[in-house]
């Protein structure tokens, strides 16, 4: 059974896809109807945007998958590889738009309609909205997938946004004006094609299994240098698995103390870095006698 924040990630994903279903609709029954290429190609865009939130969909319904015998660590790269896709789809509809956009360019066609306007005005309401409120989940569950498909309703939007001001400059030009949404989308390309290779690194970073921001790191050792009968905190490594993280931690206690009493501080620490509230799904404790000579580690267990 998922877990609550899986839940709630799920519910998001499913809310972009009936969006982008009506809006795909909406799009291009308008483009069509109103002579907007630009309108057209952004309802194509849409339909791309419904596979890329049932990838999310299912990245995040496999996470929250419990461990088992053939995945002991759980299944929380499916998540980083659903994040990685959709970065991946990302680019791939800023480069349609633009192949599409050139295309219409250099293709004579007829003044936009005015009505296509206020359905933008709708369109890009809706999108922005949606945008904010996925990207705010996929924030507090620490979702590449979903912030990766925030990324999407965002780009949908400045498309949205580029055809509008095209089209708007197109009916006040009149003849001759008739490429200035094409070109508007072909600006919003660009920032389209940034955001994908942003979203595009970070999960990348994840899949690679890369370290945490340092200020999360120090957290976590302030965190379980103050469990009793830790002295310090020797080493610690985290990484992103899914919606958690998944971590290694050397604490330093007593050098007399007995097995079963550092195995009970090692207990301790992990139950409080679990219980933290940091969205930690297991820790490793290792203990090491404060007093102890420092052991000479092979390049990267340190």
């Amino acid at each position: 059974m998922a877990s609550p924040d899986v839940t709630t990630g799920l519910r998001a994903s499913l809310l972009g896809v009936a969006v982008n279903a009506a809006l795909a609709i909406i799009k291009i029954a308008t483009g069509v109807a109103g002579h907007s290429y630009a309108l057209i190609a952004d309802g194509i865009e849409s339909s791309a945007d419904i596979l890329s939130s049932a990838i999310v969909w299912s990245g995040l319904r496999i996470a929250g998958e419990p461990p088992d015998p053939a995945h002991p660590y759980g299944h929380g790269k499916a998540e980083s590889l659903a994040g990685f896709a959709v970065a991946l789809a990302l680019l791939g509809a800023a480069a349609l738009i633009a192949i599409q956009a050139i295309h219409n360019i250099a293709t004579p066609h007829q003044l936009p309609k005015w009505f296509t306007l206020p359905v933008l005005a709708m369109v890009i309401v809706a999108k922005e909205i949606l945008h904010r409120r996925v990207r705010r989940i996929g924030r507090d569950l620490g979702s590449r997938a979903l912030l990766g498909d925030a990324g999407h309703h965002r780009a949908d939007a400045l498309t949205s946004i580029a055809a509008f001001i095209g089209i708007s400059i197109a009916l006040i030009g009149g003849p001759g004006y008739e490429s200035a949404d094409d070109w508007a989308a072909l600006f919003a390309c660009v920032v389209i094609f940034y955001n994908g290779i942003h979203l595009l690194r970070q999960a990348l970073h994840d899949v690679m299994d890369g370290a945490v921001p340092d200020e999360l790191q120090q957290r976590i050792r302030t965190i379980a240098s103050k469990v009793e009968g830790v002295s310090g905190v020797e080493k610690c490594r985290i990484r992103r698995s899914g919606l958690g993280l998944m971590m290694d931690i050397h604490v330093e206690v007593d050098g007399d103390m007995t097995v079963t009493e550092s195995h009970r501080i090692a207990h301790l620490v992990r139950d409080t870095l679990v219980d933290s509230g940091l969205n930690i799904a297991d820790v490793v404790v290792h203990i090491e006698p404060a007093d102890s000579i420092p052991i000479d580690y092979p390049p990267g267990l340190k």
